[in-house]
């Protein structure tokens, strides 16, 4: 089945598995709109073709992502393309749109998804790899929910709490600090942690084992388990915390104007100095 043309992936399929490489080094591959949109379309294409059975989710350079784009050129000329809609009803439908409506397909896509994470994987960037079935990290793998920090009660789609725990959720969030990848591994937010140079050839090496495994068979175990979180409250508890975030976003626009502009940029790159950890 043919995939289109895409600014900010790399397709490559081997075997079975189709490898999804997020492109934007440049940026330490935040997400930008079109990147989420891609993304999306890709998943939509291999959802129906018989010849993927397993799909990776990666990378380029050194770092899985920061998290979403609030001002790369190629983002500032997209919104000048497509301008955003004003006002908080404007910025419901894009959180809603981009992070939540998005990434419970991506989390329902109805083949296994393994999340290849090294270096930063901040905010949007947990929000992807959550999404996944499941989390191979490089031993520098650093994951942070930085929100709080920044007014806000955590990101759009919060799942960390059913990765990790609501207690270690709620330290998580209290802080804004990192889950070093042993960390991540020992809390159940990661399944392995790797060496940096061998996280390529174990995420593979993984993907194509399960490949193995007869496809409706898997797709019948992933559904069985999503249900069983469901049925414990997983998808309530998302669709609660997006209007929580929402309400607070809300809160935050009123008294910290210009929030998708440049003195928001400037905010989001002076959070995380007075905690003295924002290398």
């Amino acid at each position: 089945m043919a995939y289109g043309e895409y600014t900010t992936l790399l397709i490559d399929q081997q075997g079975a598995v189709l490898k999804v490489t997020v492109d934007r080094p440049h940026v330490l591959n935040a997400q930008s709109r079109v990147m989420r949109e891609e993304f999306d379309e890709v998943l939509d294409i291999a959802a129906e073709d018989d010849d993927v059975r397993v799909v990776i989710v990666a990378a380029s350079g050194d770092h899985f992502s920061a998290g979403h784009d609030l001002g790369s050129a190629e983002e500032m000329a997209d919104r000048e393309q497509r301008p955003l809609t004003p006002g908080y009803a404007g910025a419901y439908t894009r959180a809603w749109d981009l992070n939540v409506a998005n990434t419970l397909r991506w989390r329902n896509f109805p083949k296994p998804t393994i999340a290849q994470v090294q270096g930063y994987c901040i905010m949007g960037g947990i929000i992807l790899a959550t999404a996944c079935d499941l989390i191979i990290a490089a031993d520098d793998a650093r994951f942070a929910d930085r929100t709080v920090r920044w007014g806000g009660p955590h990101v759009q789609y919060n799942s960390l709490p059913w990765e990790i725990g609501f207690r270690k959720a709620k330290e998580y969030l209290f802080t804004g600090d990192w889950i070093t990848a042993v960390e991540a591994e020992r809390i159940g937010l990661a399944n392995r942690v790797v060496p940096r140079e061998k996280l390529d050839e174990e995420t593979m090496e993984l993907a194509q084992r399960i490949a193995l495994q007869d496809p409706f068979a898997v797709r019948l175990a992933k559904t069985s388990i999503n249900m069983a979180q469901d049925e414990a409250g997983f998808h309530n508890g998302i669709m609660n915390s997006f209007h929580v975030y929402s309400s607070a976003t809300g809160a935050r626009r009123e008294q910290q104007k210009d929030e998708d502009g440049p003195a928001g940029i400037e905010r989001a790159r002076n959070r995380d100095v007075q905690f003295g950890d924002h290398h």
